[in-house]
């Protein structure tokens, strides 16, 4: 049996801002997604996976037919698990286009993840990494080819540490960078108990013909860079402030906190695309009872979730 293993990721600077070649900061998160895969000799992938509870949430078996992966879509429960079914079927396809010769056999297939999936931690993309490294393929390529992204989180499945990433003409610049605030203490993270689709948050960021891209992509840059700096948490606040009121701007939108969270008295900063998932937020353990007392009950120290 092989088994992979990706990290999940959280983006701390330059989300939308990212796809134009801001240089960013993102998070590797000590919660991820593993892959076990073992050759059988059908010519059958049985694909299962399985959530941070041990439970089942997709199931399906795939026929392998000369680079097509048929499934009975009356096997699946919903229209959900079909389109996850659809999903793994252009993934593998694309897959047999590069290495036919590793679908000779069949396989059974087990992914395992120990986060909720609906935290949007990097379930696609700790998956295309996964799959990426078992079939010794190109992991951004994959990406490109499936679900798209800026690969930021594909840097990120694979590296231990907090990493600056930037695109320069579509290739990626990834480096390890020195991120350990000494006020990690006071930043948590808060599910907004909604998952952002990342599709759709790019589709808006697109369409602001307002934006002056080039101004964006260098004041994104100098924030990031500002804040690996940063050794103070009230300059770290007023970096994300600002970031905030940029990236504001860019999608005409209201920041989270104006929106959500008016009468917080720490700063509360957006995590990748704007409305769900988690947010960052400044302040101390009494803080936190601030958010449970409206309803968001998924709150992770800096330490809990940041390897």
């Amino acid at each position: 049996m092989q088994k992979y293993h990706s990290n999940g990721k959280l983006l701390l600077t330059g989300e939308y801002a990212i796809l134009d070649g801001a240089k960013s900061l993102a998070l590797p998160t000590k919660k991820g997604q593993s892959l076990e895969v073992e050759a059988n000799e059908s010519t059958v992938i049985s694909w299962e996976s399985f959530d941070e509870n041990n439970k089942t949430w997709f199931k399906a078996d795939f026929q392998i037919n000369e680079g097509e992966f048929l499934t009975e879509a009356s096997s699946l429960e919903s229209p959900e698990q079909q389109e996850i079914a659809r999903r793994l079927q252009q993934i593998l396809k694309y897959c047999y286009s590069l290495k036919p010769e590793k679908f000779k056999s069949g396989f059974t297939i087990n992914t395992y993840q120990d986060f909720n999936r609906k935290w949007g931690l990097g379930t696609s993309s700790t998956l295309i990494n996964n799959i990426a490294n078992w079939l010794e393929i190109d992991a951004y390529q994959l990406l490109a080819e499936t679900f798209g992204g800026s690969g930021y989180d594909i840097a990120a499945a694979s590296h231990d540490h907090p990493i600056s990433f930037q695109l320069n003409n579509r290739e990626a610049s990834v480096f390890t960078v020195d991120f350990d605030p000494p006020f990690k203490e006071e930043l948590f993270f808060v599910y907004l108990n909604r998952k952002q689709n990342s599709r759709e948050a790019i589709a808006h960021y697109r369409k602001q013909s307002h934006t002056n891209r080039s101004q964006l992509i260098e004041k994104v840059s100098g924030i990031t860079e500002q804040i690996l700096q940063c050794e103070h948490l009230m300059e770290f606040k007023m970096l994300l402030k600002a970031h905030e009121i940029l990236i504001s701007k860019a999608i005409n939108s209201l920041r989270i906190q104006d929106q959500l969270f008016p009468d917080y008295n720490g700063l509360i900063k957006s995590l990748g695309g704007w409305g769900g998932d988690f947010v960052l937020a400044t302040g101390n353990e009494a803080s936190k009872d601030y958010f449970r007392n409206k309803g968001y009950h998924d709150i992770l120290s800096y330490s809990e979730m940041i390897k």
